[in-house]
């Protein structure tokens, strides 16, 4: 990753770095398409690509349940997996863990990427823009609504808008719908203003002294990078398990 850096700086003039020159720049005024499309059309096709490959690998091992020696693509890989799958377990349960670990997986993986993408030198991370984050938001509310609808019925579903008692109901129900309203609001703005912060830092240090002295700034910046997408993978997680839990309402109703 280090030397990936190094030689995409040494690419790229540091005047130019420090004016906003960017890879992708050159295409947005050639293609008529916004950079931040761009590089997510991008970012989205290396992933294939990765994914390609590592499918390659595993049918190319005879037992492929035994890990590789060392630190290699596919065990890095696989931890990674193991990782989000541990946490969604925590977090769901054993069945929903299985359930959703795919689109989990490729939330975690397709943000991760996206804000990793903004640490090397003359590119910028399409999570630094706001119609980027939203969409990404917008997608987790659509998706965790149908899978609730889906787990409960649309009936049920909108019972987990009402509270666990029914004299409260209507004083709940606004509430929770706004609260859900506003849940794409708040996962775009926290993904874009992290990410924008973080890339503002790295390129004001970067600008100033392009050795050496920005190395630990790409270091917290890959720490940034890390914390967002999982930060946001597990906001997606709970909103998930809150939607498809199964709320005994008519018992509630019943005590009451």
């Amino acid at each position: 990753m280090i030397r990936l850096i190094a030689l995409l700086a040494g690419l790229i003039p540091a005047a130019a770095l420090a004016s906003g020159y960017t890879f992708i720049g050159q295409l947005e005024h050639s293609l008529h398409v916004k950079q931040h499309v761009i590089t997510f059309a991008v970012v989205s096709a290396l992933f294939v690509l990765v994914g390609v490959a590592y499918r390659a690998k595993l049918s190319s091992i005879k037992n492929n349940i035994v890990p590789d020696r060392g630190i290699t693509f596919r065990n890095i890989f696989e931890a990674l997996g193991q990782f989000i799958y541990n946490l969604a377990r925590n977090i769901m349960g054993e069945e929903e863990a299985k359930r959703y670990y795919s689109v989990i997986m490729l939330l975690f993986t397709l943000v991760f990427l996206n804000n990793l993408i903004g640490l090397l030198p003359g590119f910028l991370p399409p999570t630094d823009n706001f119609n980027t984050t939203l969409a990404l938001g917008v997608f987790v509310f659509l998706y965790y609504n149908f899978q609730g609808i889906r787990a409960q019925g649309i009936v049920g579903h909108i019972k987990h808008f009402m509270g666990p008692v029914w004299y409260l109901a209507v004083l709940i129900f606004p509430i929770e719908l706004i609260s859900h309203a506003v849940r794409p609001l708040s996962l775009g703005l926290r993904l874009k203003g992290n990410m924008e912060g973080d890339h503002l830092v790295l390129s004001i240090f970067s600008g100033l002294v392009p050795y050496i002295v920005p190395i630990p700034f790409y270091v917290i910046g890959l720490f940034v990078c890390f914390m967002q997408a999982f930060v946001f993978t597990l906001l997606t997680m709970v909103y998930i398990s809150l939607a498809t839990a199964h709320h005994d309402h008519d018992e509630a109703h019943g005590h009451h």
